[in-house]
């Protein structure tokens, strides 16, 4: 089997609009504001892990308390209005979310965004993985509520080596383009993107003979990113719709 060609069929076939119908990047395909986009893209990635219909439920159910209307659900947001205090979700309860969004509302309201805010992290060092701590960090410094460990698992920390599958996906969401991904930041390249690597992407690329490490952390996901550049160098994380695809295949 050349591997290289099976992927790229794969991808093919499930990068497409079919596919968003049943992924949590359906979410962000509802709304035309960018703002909008980057809250929902942000908070929909938080919550995808576990199964994937149950997640998708309880996404439904919170963005039908922001009245499908992320930005203006931050900037209005106060905990006086008690609307996410029963919202929980497998480790994490309403506070959580709670916190989460009263970062947001913070950050936005002072005339930043999101993209600001990863754009920064990414100029101060040059790769995704500081990015990524630059922009756990700011969250982390702002907590006030007397949140849960729910918290910091929806956000999880790269200097402890997680693998920062939903960031990544977050990430892949928002420079990409494409017939499912958006490409609405432009301050990096797609090539530059790391592969959101979970147990299933990771079992995946084992069984396919490209992956080697057995722990599935941040190293693994470089790891993989590597061997899937040689394949295409320009944009090595489309094989994500290709880990999927040989998965429901298989």
């Amino acid at each position: 089997m050349n591997t290289k060609l099976y992927l790229d069929k794969l991808v093919s076939q499930y990068e497409n609009e079919d596919f968003i119908k049943d992924d949590p990047i359906q979410f962000i395909h509802r709304f035309k504001n960018k703002k909008d986009i980057e809250i929902a893209a942000f908070i929909a990635s938080m919550f995808a892990y576990g199964k994937r219909e149950v997640f998708i439920k309880k996404l439904n159910i919170l963005f039908e308390k922001m009245n499908e209307k992320p930005l203006d659900f931050v900037l209005s947001y106060s905990t006086d209005n008690h609307i996410l205090d029963d919202f929980d979700y497998r480790f994490s309860a309403g506070v959580d979310i709670a916190q989460i969004v009263l970062i947001l509302k913070e950050l936005y309201s002072s005339g930043q965004t999101l993209e600001t805010l990863f754009k920064h992290g990414y100029q101060q060092t040059h790769t995704i993985k500081g990015m990524l701590q630059n922009a756990v960090d700011y969250f982390y410094a702002r907590v006030t509520l007397p949140v849960s460990k729910g918290f910091y698992h929806l956000l999880p920390d790269p200097a402890k080596n997680s693998a920062c599958k939903r960031l990544n996906m977050f990430l892949r969401w928002m420079v990409r383009d494409g017939g499912v991904d958006l490409g609405l930041w432009h301050f990096i390249d797609k090539s530059e993107l790391i592969i959101p690597l979970d147990v299933h992407v990771a079992k995946v690329s084992r069984a396919l003979g490209i992956l080697n490490r057995k722990q599935n952390d941040y190293q693994a996901a470089v790891e993989l990113t590597g061997k899937l550049k040689e394949f295409c160098p320009d944009d090595p994380v489309k094989y994500d719709f290709a880990m999927f695809g040989y998965g429901v295949n298989n």
